[in-house]
């Protein structure tokens, strides 16, 4: 398996720069992702861990499938909106302390 990730030299581009465009391009590719996973041998999954996690998926599912008949559960989750998108102004003013972490 060969992976090229070439990178030029632009302009008035000083060399770490150029080195830090290489690095980035690399991590794209996924290569020391998958270097790193590599290093160390990992066994594969038995076949009864296997069969046991899928029976617990299994009955996972089923038992929200349940709640969600009997009203104990929403179907759909609440999403939460990215840094300002699609928020809306709140009437009143924030208060002075208020969505700050309490410390310890």
């Amino acid at each position: 398996m060969s992976t090229n990730a070439e990178v030029q030299k632009m302009g008035a581009e000083n060399a770490l720069a150029t080195i830090r465009k290489f690095s980035r391009r690399v991590q794209g590719t996924g290569l020391v992702k998958l270097v790193r996973n590599r290093r160390y041998f990992k066994r594969d999954t038995s076949k009864i861990v296997k069969k046991k996690r899928a029976l617990k998926l299994i009955k996972r599912r089923a038992d929200f499938r349940q709640k969600v008949k009997e009203g104990k559960i929403s179907d759909t989750p609440v999403r939460h909106s990215f840094r300002g998108q699609n928020q809306k102004e709140s009437t009143q003013p924030a208060r002075l302390g208020e969505g700050t972490p309490i410390a310890r």
